[in-house]
């Protein structure tokens, strides 16, 4: 038997990996084409790149969703336009997430940093929807 052929699972995993680097590598390249915000260069301490990481705290904490990353920008958009209240495995489920518990859980961390920030509320335990009074929507 020859070494030369490849096994199918070996590419098929290989093939997975690839798509998802080619992914990685299109996101790169569309934070990078994207243009910036106005931003300052340096923090207080003069260093460089942390002015740009409290620039975009400042950002969102003044809800300046065009800086939030695109994570947090499809949920928004998930909320804006539904306009329901949904539960963190139905968000999971809208946005085409796994539904496993760590998907969930990780979904539930990032509609609870929205709701600290005004941008989604808490009616009842567990049920998120677009806190709307802040935004004017």
């Amino acid at each position: 038997m020859s070494r030369s052929l490849v096994c199918p699972k070996r590419l098929s995993r290989a093939e997975e990996r690839l798509a998802r680097l080619q992914v990685a590598r299109e996101t790169v390249e569309e934070v990078l084409a994207a243009p910036s915000s106005p931003v300052p260069d340096t923090d207080a301490a003069g260093g460089g790149d942390g002015g740009v990481a409290v620039a975009l705290e400042k950002a969102e904490a003044e809800l300046d969703v065009a800086v939030m990353s695109p994570e947090y920008r499809e949920i928004i958009a998930l909320f804006a336009t539904s306009g329901a209240a949904m539960r963190c495995k139905e968000v999971c489920q809208q946005l085409s997430l796994g539904t496993e518990p760590r998907h969930v859980e990780g979904m539930r961390s990032k509609l609870k940093r929205l709701v600290e920030r005004g941008i989604l509320a808490e009616p009842s335990s567990g049920l998120f929807k677009v806190d709307g009074r802040k935004q004017g929507w």
